[in-house]
């Protein structure tokens, strides 16, 4: 197996050590993806990680600072080859940030087309409020065979959640999500071999402290009870997911991140 724990959705870059944190999740053995949230922090989020066995991190214009940001755009396109994984990307219409949710579109389409036009890439996808919109341009612009989308912390509908899945989607989901009834729900319900763990840290907390990626074995408990099934057996299948994944997405991209470790 590649890591004992995956945490597909985690901002390293944002504690307040992100060279200890991402030291912490390495030696964890946690599979971790570490998100960004603008084009300017990739070289500094590449640099930590590329000699890390676990750490992976992500390429990202998260869509709540999208107006604040708009002019990195060329920025996140110029970085796209050196990396395989893409995020935070996405949409959020919380009314705070409705305002830009039309420039957002354009952005997440743009980003969307240039992942299709590189092929190879694995995308962990942000849909507050937004989870149609997020659906229609993924299957407009990221035809399945050129990328893959994780959902990262999805809130959808029943319905849109069985049109992720058809459109070959997979799914991140954390603790905070299983606190609630529509998040449990969304969890028994998803096919097997589709589904990831991630914890969202800093942005989520255990005891009082922002939440680790190696937190997520308390998540692999959460959903062994929800879904009937052993510990070891629920880690196991997210373990497989998450290498079936990979497997979906030949790493020939990949530039600066793979050295002789499995990507």
């Amino acid at each position: 197996m590649i890591a004992k724990y995956v945490d597909f959705h985690c901002h390293l870059d944002l504690y307040p050590d992100p060279e200890v944190a991402i030291a912490e999740a390495d030696a964890a053995g946690v599979y971790t993806l570490t998100v960004t949230t603008t084009p300017r922090a990739w070289p500094r989020n590449l640099a930590l990680t590329r000699r890390t066995k676990h750490v992976r991190a992500a390429l990202g214009f998260h869509p709540q600072l999208v107006a604040e940001h708009r002019d990195e755009l060329a920025t996140w396109e110029k970085y796209l080859p050196e990396t395989r994984y893409v995020g935070e990307i996405g949409l959020d219409a919380q009314p705070r940030f409705c305002p830009s949710l039309e420039l957002q579109k354009r952005v997440l389409a743009r980003i969307l087309t240039c992942c299709a036009e590189a092929g190879n890439k694995i995308l962990t996808v942000h849909s507050i409020r937004s989870a149609k919109a997020v659906l229609d341009l993924i299957e407009t612009h990221l035809p399945p065979d050129r990328g893959k989308v994780v959902l990262h912390w999805f809130t959808g509908s029943k319905a849109e959640t069985a049109r992720a899945v058809e459109l070959g989607c997979f799914f991140s989901v954390n603790a905070r999500m299983l606190g609630n009834h529509r998040g449990r729900e969304l969890v028994v319900d998803l096919p097997g071999l589709r589904l990831l763990t991630e914890t969202d840290g800093p942005f989520t907390e255990v005891s009082g402290r922002p939440s680790r990626p190696a937190d997520v074995a308390a998540t692999v408990q959460q959903l062994a009870k929800l879904r009937r099934a052993s510990v070891k057996e629920t880690a196991i299948e997210i373990q497989q997911t998450l290498q079936q994944l990979l497997a979906s997405v030949p790493p020939e991209t990949e530039r600066s991140q793979l050295g002789s470790q499995p990507p």
